[in-house]
């Protein structure tokens, strides 16, 4: 199954690297949802259609903080300058916790407070949100310890072709760019983003999150990226993307079509 997931993989394959500091797949996977439940969703695309909501990605958060919301699908304001938050029907937000797993409670933290601040301005809005989970052991971290150190021309011509590509001698190359993950790092975020509370599609009195997809991955910015589809940690990646689908699907239609 190709998954806007899979497209991820391919534009870290094609950039060289996972820039964990800006999430720059984000774009990536909110444009992928939007287009597979236009395809998916008959209600939803015909509410696209008819210009009855609109999508806005990296909209300002309602929340007083600096942070952007990735995705918002919601009725325009009466100006049609932007989203009426009052009218919000979906907010996807995408994390990933690749390189160094500590964060996770970070990202977790980030996610809870989006969903407190939505859930106040809508509470029957549709709330989903996306991780990556590394599962590689060790990761070239090189936003931060490869790029910074290395002329601009030099990582340009030299390091960048390399990247992604194999190529092992990266590693002693730059050792004091690898970031290591323990065995258990990944089945710890797991655990961690599970404590996210969901709630079923009709009970939008619940403080809670429609969806939460956690999506293995194997991101070492040396080897060539992957969607970990076989992993340890239990998930079955295109069921849980499909059914997630479902479950927007139904929720839409539920609380907008019934």
């Amino acid at each position: 199954m190709n998954t806007p997931f899979d497209q991820t993989i391919d534009d870290i394959r094609t950039r060289g690297f996972h820039n964990h500091r800006l999430e720059d797949h984000s774009g990536t996977v909110s444009r992928g949802i939007l287009s597979d439940l236009r395809a998916t969703c008959e209600p939803f695309r015909r509410d696209l259609t008819a210009s009855l909501i609109r999508e806005w990605l990296d909209f300002p958060s309602p929340g007083g903080r600096s942070r952007k919301l990735d995705l918002v699908l919601a009725e325009p304001s009466k100006d049609a300058t932007g989203p009426d938050l009052a009218r919000l029907r979906l907010c996807l937000e995408n994390k990933s916790v690749v390189t160094a797993h500590r964060n996770r409670t970070n990202r977790y933290d980030d996610l809870s407070d989006v969903l407190s601040v939505l859930h106040r301005k809508k509470p029957d809005a549709i709330l989903v949100a996306t991780v990556l989970v590394g599962v590689a052991e060790n990761v070239l971290n090189v936003p931060d310890r490869v790029r910074p150190f290395v002329p601009p021309e030099d990582f340009i011509g030299r390091v960048l072709p390399r990247l992604s590509t194999g190529d092992q001698t990266l590693w002693a190359e730059f050792p004091h760019a690898v970031s290591r993950n323990r065995p258990r790092d990944a089945t710890r975020t797991v655990e961690k983003f599970r404590e996210l509370p969901t709630r079923p599609p009709g009970r939008t009195d619940l403080v809670a999150y429609d969806y939460v997809l956690l999506v293995p991955v194997f991101i070492d910015n040396v080897c060539p990226p992957r969607v970990e589809r076989d992993n340890a940690l239990g998930i079955d990646v295109d069921a849980e993307y499909s059914r997630m689908l479902d479950r927007i699907c139904k929720a839409y239609t539920a609380r907008w079509h019934l």
